[in-house]
């Protein structure tokens, strides 16, 4: 029943997220004695803060109210922002990781740290031991954020500045027609 009720009430509690700016990372309804727990995890490129967190919630909190035929019971709300031990799965969290530090454990080889760069649409750019990687999504078992207690290197952030203007300026320079 849970499953079912999740996947019934995400794509409302998504729509009610997205007004608010944000992103729904995640979406899960619990039983909990007889309430019912939904828990939200919400983001957005700049960050979520408290202040945002509870505007969302309150924004939510209204959408599962209008929506109480299909919840059919009372219900605790969690609305949160993901934390930083969050794995980085999809290519938004790559590009809102940008500039950190990340501890990358690829399907095959060892486990690697690298700072981000630019995130695509299939890889990322990963500066590991002053070299750039692209890092394909598809070949990781596991990357998370790496905790830091000072300032990035000027000149790591400055190569992977380089790096990214290199894969911009490839990307949106004309090609020429055949005659």
């Amino acid at each position: 029943m849970p499953n079912d009720l999740a996947s019934r009430l995400e794509p409302i509690v998504a729509e009610a997220v997205k007004a608010a700016g944000f992103d729904l990372d995640s979406f899960e309804v619990q039983q909990a004695g007889r309430r019912q727990l939904v828990k939200v995890v919400v983001d957005g490129d700049d960050g979520v803060g408290l202040d945002e967190v509870a505007s969302v919630s309150r924004a939510v909190s209204a959408t599962l109210d209008e929506n109480e035929h299909v919840l059919a019971s009372a219900y605790t709300l969690e609305v949160t922002s993901p934390g930083l031990d969050r794995p980085l799965t999809l290519q938004r969290h790559w590009r809102r990781a940008k500039f950190r530090l990340v501890k990358v454990t690829p399907a095959e080889g060892a486990a690697f740290i690298g700072r981000v760069g630019h995130a695509g649409e299939k890889s990322a750019r990963v500066l590991v031991d002053g070299e750039i990687r692209d890092v394909g999504y598809a070949s990781l078992t596991k990357a998370v954020i790496e905790i830091e207690f000072k300032q990035p290197p000027a000149e790591d952030l400055k190569l992977l500045e380089t790096d990214a203007s290199a894969l911009n300026a490839a990307t949106t320079e004309p090609k020429e027609e055949p005659k």
